[in-house]
């Protein structure tokens, strides 16, 4: 499969539980969320026609009821969602750490002759695997020690495909960063739209009646709290994948170093 391939599936594959998100929660809001918030509206202003100096509790309904909220939630929990498989991924690559794959016994000494035949049990591995951080760094420091015979060069080279690796790595989290900035940006569009709504009904305010001026009030801190509220956990989870990506490079050079380039022997 072609790297454009290989593009195209993964894209397309993300936007797909991206469109399977809108439809599920979208309906999670039709059945749940809008009567929810309606029925506690109703029961609140019943209690307020009925009882003195009422002061209505919070809900979960009115906070998260809106447009605004509906978008930034749809967009968060895509990124938890990609977060999680990323996690997935990176916990099947460390499994590599602890495989053998070079399949070496104990003491085993490599020379330039044998690299071709250890390179040759790497590219045997399933094609998924084959495009892993390990798999990629040992078959290159095999490349370079069997067309060179210099174990310094192999080492280098070891050294530069982690750094090329760590750069890719990250790269492909450019998606998963579109979702962390895209969740508070879907909470400032909610709170300029509040605030619009607001300034609109202030004519009625002066008036005696509030309600414009509250609503939009109310859309424009609910959709603030929802928004701020999520990218904490987004901030959080983006940093924990950045430090589990930078942790399985660093475990792979020295696995390398260690496991390959210290049993490389030159011929005299």
């Amino acid at each position: 499969m072609s790297v454009y391939q290989n593009y195209l599936r993964d894209r397309t594959s993300k936007l797909g539980i991206l469109i399977l998100l809108v439809v599920v929660i979208q309906a999670l809001y039709t059945v749940i969320v809008r009567p929810g918030a309606d029925a506690w509206t109703a029961v609140q202003q019943e209690r307020a026609r009925t009882i003195p100096n009422y002061k209505p509790d919070r809900s979960l309904w009115i906070i998260i009821n809106g447009e605004e909220q509906e978008a930034t939630i749809i967009i968060a929990f895509w990124a938890l969602i990609l977060a999680a498989l990323r996690f997935g991924e990176l916990r099947q690559q460390r499994r590599l750490l602890s495989a053998n794959l070079v399949n070496l016994p104990p003491g085993t000494v490599i020379v330039q002759e044998d690299s071709r035949e250890y390179l040759r049990r790497l590219e045997q591995l399933p094609t998924k695997e084959r495009d892993y951080v390990v798999p990629r760094v040992l078959m290159n420091a095999l490349k370079r020690f069997g067309a060179t015979g210099n174990v310094q060069d192999a080492s280098t080279t070891v050294h530069n495909v982690c750094e090329s690796e760590a750069a890719r790595l990250d790269a492909e989290l450019a998606i998963l960063r579109f979702g962390v900035w895209a969740t508070p940006a879907l909470g400032f569009v909610g709170t300029v739209r509040g605030i619009g709504l607001a300034l609109q009904g202030a004519q009625l305010a002066m008036q005696g009646d509030t309600t414009a001026v509250t609503g939009g009030l109310g859309i424009s801190f609910n959709s603030t709290l929802v928004a701020l509220t999520l990218s904490i956990i987004l901030v959080y989870t983006l940093h924990e994948i950045q430090l589990a990506q930078e942790r399985l490079v660093l475990d792979t050079e020295h696995y390398t170093d260690e496991q390959l380039i210290g049993r490389m022997h030159v011929s005299r």
